[in-house]
């Protein structure tokens, strides 16, 4: 684990740095509805991370990880309603629960590919809520099931709002840590070559069956916990929180953020949460006779496709490419500044026959 944590690239150091400074100091600064607004950021970021592993990294295509949320998430309801369990341990167990519902699907998954293992996941997605209304006895149907709100322990001077802030980021860092060192071991390397060509992984010694199955079973579990922190924040479930347009927001996260992007899934958490909100205030603006009030997905189309058409391989691309070209510029400045410091030195004819070749080259160009 030392030796993959060393991989990492230093901008990747510097970024978790300035990122945690920024997590520490945003519930200082925001009312109550924002500090929950990004609490509700974390579990979608947790959920977007496992996502990534299964789609972005090992290239299979799934619209139906919102089930695996309403597995978490109905398993801390039940447990913290019904048998009176604490939401800490709920937590875990949610996100096994709905990983071993992972693996049991990644089975019948390895006969499908592409497409088609989207169309079957897109069932999946479609009949969620369907089987937790019909099993109304047990998930609550449409009236759904209240839990009481979570409270700081011990005494802590914090809200509400502000302590489940706090845990579901805490728990997103801890995740997200070996989802990246994950992605530099053996495992995240056999999952790439399966994304790149499944004969190629296979001719050289891949276990495809295994991997693929382990790449839902993590995604599972990753979306399990994910839905019980939703759960935990909202303190209320129902059959219809998990409707399709749970996935697809899921994989808009996804893809917007930085599909195999490491990155990715923190800017898409974000989005999935505050573009729809920011799209509703939107909705209020007049541009001459066109009015869209009433209307926020209209805006949040117009927003999606703006943010689609400037970064085309997502946030994480965008971001990714205005460092490049910042060093590329940097590299460019300094090449100049130290050859108009050297230039009067090597002036003379003789100077410069005194420089090696390449050098001498370098400078008469």
């Amino acid at each position: 684990m030392r030796r993959a944590l060393a991989t990492l690239p230093l901008w990747t150091m510097i970024i978790a740095v300035l990122g945690l400074v920024a997590l520490i100091g945003i519930p200082l600064i925001t009312d109550s509805f924002q500090t929950f607004q990004f609490a509700n950021v974390a579990a979608f970021v947790i959920a977007i991370i496992g996502l990534n592993l299964l789609t972005g990294y090992s290239g299979q295509i799934s619209l139906g990880n919102g089930a695996f949320m309403a597995v978490g998430g109905y398993t801390t309801a039940i447990m913290a309603h019904r048998l009176g369990a604490s939401y800490a341990l709920t937590i875990p167990l949610g996100g096994l629960i709905a990983g071993v519902f992972g693996f049991l699907i990644g089975i019948p998954a390895l006969r499908l590919r592409g497409i088609y293992l989207a169309l079957a996941t897109f069932a999946l997605a479609l009949s969620v809520t369907p089987v937790l209304n019909n099993f109304d006895t047990f998930t609550g149907g449409h009236v759904g099931i209240n839990l009481k709100p979570a409270q700081p322990p011990l005494g802590l001077d914090l809200s509400n709002e502000q302590w489940l802030y706090f845990v579901g980021w805490a728990i997103a860092g801890l995740l997200f840590v070996p989802a990246a060192l994950l992605l530099h071991s053996r495992t995240g390397r056999a999952w790439m070559a399966i994304r790149d060509s499944e004969t190629a992984a296979t001719a050289n010694g891949v276990n495809i069956a295994f991997y693929k199955t382990l790449a839902f079973a993590v995604s599972a579990f990753y979306a399990g916990v994910a839905g019980s922190l939703q759960i935990i924040n909202t303190a209320y479930i129902n059959p219809d929180n998990y409707s399709l347009g749970l996935s697809l927001s899921l994989l808009i996260g996804l893809v917007v953020g930085g599909l195999g992007s490491i990155w990715g899934p923190v800017l898409g958490g974000l989005l999935v949460v505050w573009l729809p909100y920011f799209a509703e205030k939107a909705s209020g603006l007049h541009l001459g006779s066109v009015s869209f009030g009433g209307k926020p997905d209209i805006g949040f189309g117009l927003l999606l496709i703006v943010i689609v058409f400037f970064a085309q391989d997502g946030l994480a691309g965008l971001v990714r490419r205005g460092m490049a070209r910042y060093r590329v510029l940097r590299t460019r400045f300094r090449v100049e500044e130290i050859g108009a410091a050297q230039a009067p030195a090597v002036a003379s004819p003789d100077a410069l026959e005194e420089l090696p070749v390449g050098e001498r080259d370098h400078i008469r160009t």
